[in-house]
């Protein structure tokens, strides 16, 4: 089982400094990198602080010329924010400038609340439409040219410029609806889920509806599964303490973007309280440590087993959530020293 590190630039409150951020962000790219982690991830999200992200391209490249091993995965780009043509050259030129190491993930988005600014009169539901359309057409545009008359794009022939340094960049599909698993594995892609804070049977969940769609394709997968949880390793309880209040701090800004119970002010999402959060399982303390990847290193590696044994090609260690930089980096470094040797 491979791992791979999800990291975004964050930002909690506005008395945050933006370029110690920036800063803790790229030492956390490198220290995977020297570490071996196989892939680092970055988002796409806009006019949101807690995901900076406006354009992962941009900050793939940046991490391209600070690394020297790890791939590069776009997780994921909005494909209804994008023109093809723009994706294309955005995605590719990144390839270029790393040398070929990138990894494309497309997906449908998240809050509503984007989709309102981005995209108005898209409703998320609607959005995996725009992910079908565009796949394929990545694909034509970085072989040549390529007329293109669809449902959401129209243009007389065109191509990428540039072209991709890799014969065949990895594509990545975001997924957890039976519908996404089979769209994945029918377009020959590796397939990226996220089980937000549910128990390891939701993880169970997904591996069988991998398996149907894999069915559902006489049997053909040739690619990647990977999960992606929040992740942290602690051997103190200061650090197991503010982890946790971390972790339900972010879900609770999270609960405001996803459910649209408060406001945003000046890219700050109004955190909801943790008593209008308490009865709903996801945010019990107790509950989060036991379905996240949070514990101790043995407690860490004992999960994370359970995992290999479900057949999950890569794990994604996600650390972003509102914690402190040096919290942070000690539980990577203890995931690196104390889990990472369990699994090859």
């Amino acid at each position: 089982m491979k791992m791979h590190l999800a990291v975004n630039m964050e930002r909690i409150s506005p008395d945050t400094d933006m370029v110690a951020v920036r800063d803790h962000t790229l030492a956390m790219v490198k220290t995977a990198d020297e570490a071996g982690f196989d892939v680092v991830w970055a988002a796409e999200h806009h006019a949101i602080e807690m995901t900076i992200a406006p354009n992962p391209f941009q900050i793939l490249t940046w991490w391209a010329d600070h690394t020297s091993n790890i791939r590069l995965g776009c997780g994921v780009a909005n494909t209804a924010y994008w023109h093809p043509i723009n994706l294309a050259g955005e995605a590719a030129m990144t390839d270029l400038l790393s040398d070929g190491r990138l990894e494309m993930g497309v997906g449908s988005g998240a809050y509503q609340r984007e989709f309102d600014r981005m995209k108005p009169g898209l409703q998320q539901p609607d959005s995996y439409r725009y992910m079908n359309e565009m796949l394929p057409l990545l694909r034509e545009l970085w072989q040549g040219d390529v007329e293109h008359d669809g449902e959401f794009w129209q243009f007389p022939t065109a191509t990428s410029c540039p072209k991709p340094v890799q014969d065949d960049v990895p594509m990545w599909v975001a997924a957890r609806s039976p519908i996404t698993f089979e769209y994945g594995v029918a377009n020959d892609c590796n397939v990226l889920s996220w089980p937000l804070t549910m128990p390891f049977s939701e993880v169970q969940e997904y591996r069988h509806r991998l398996d149907n769609a894999i069915a559902a394709n006489g049997g053909r997968f040739d690619g990647r599964w990977a999960v992606m949880r929040h992740a942290a390793v602690y051997d103190n309880d200061a650090d197991r303490q503010a982890t946790i209040e971390s972790v339900r701090h972010i879900l609770g800004l999270f609960g405001n973007l996803m459910l649209k119970k408060g406001d945003v002010v000046n890219g700050f999402p109004e955190h909801i309280p943790p008593e209008e959060l308490e009865g709903n399982f996801r945010y019990d303390p107790t509950m989060l440590e036991e379905n996240l990847i949070f514990g101790s290193p043995d407690e860490v590696v004992t999960k994370l087993k359970a995992y290999e044994a479900l057949g999950i090609d890569a794990f994604i260690y996600y650390a972003s959530m509102g914690l402190d930089p040096a919290v942070q980096l000690r539980s990577l470094q203890l995931f690196i020293d104390r889990v990472m040797p369990e699994f090859g």
